[in-house]
């Protein structure tokens, strides 16, 4: 296995997990808000929701693109840096907003988003 694989591999882990994270406690992380009104708890599931299929997603494409084409494929590459910069905007996105308050896992989340981001990018040109 190339070094390129094995680093799109490890991103692709790391995003599995953080977007099961997500998807797994919707109920609770929902019902930890209050009361609100049903419109802003369909909202803030949907939301939370989304994000977490966006990682398990992103895992899986370029898990998939690795073991069909290949770490030194071009358009495995162009995969791997795509979903760099979405993860990128991602993070910066969680920074400027939930990063911003005291739940320690939205102020990690832009870490792990940024390091899956930055191994993708190793592996586009490892």
């Amino acid at each position: 296995m190339s070094s390129g694989a094995l680093l799109a591999y490890v991103a692709s882990a790391v995003l599995l997990a953080w977007g099961s994270a997500h998807l797994v406690p919707t109920r609770a992380v929902a019902a930890s808000f209050g009361a609100i009104t049903p419109d802003n708890r369909r909202i803030l599931i949907m939301e939370w929701v989304a994000e977490g299929i966006t990682h398990v997603s992103i895992g899986l494409l370029v898990i998939l693109v690795t073991a069909i084409e290949g770490a030194d494929n071009a358009a495995t590459q162009l995969v791997y840096v795509v979903s760099a910069g979405i993860l990128l905007v991602l993070a910066a996105l969680t920074a400027m907003t939930g990063a911003r308050t005291s739940v320690i896992w939205f102020r990690v989340c832009p870490f792990v988003l940024t390091s899956a981001a930055v191994l993708l990018c190793l592996a586009s040109i490892a």
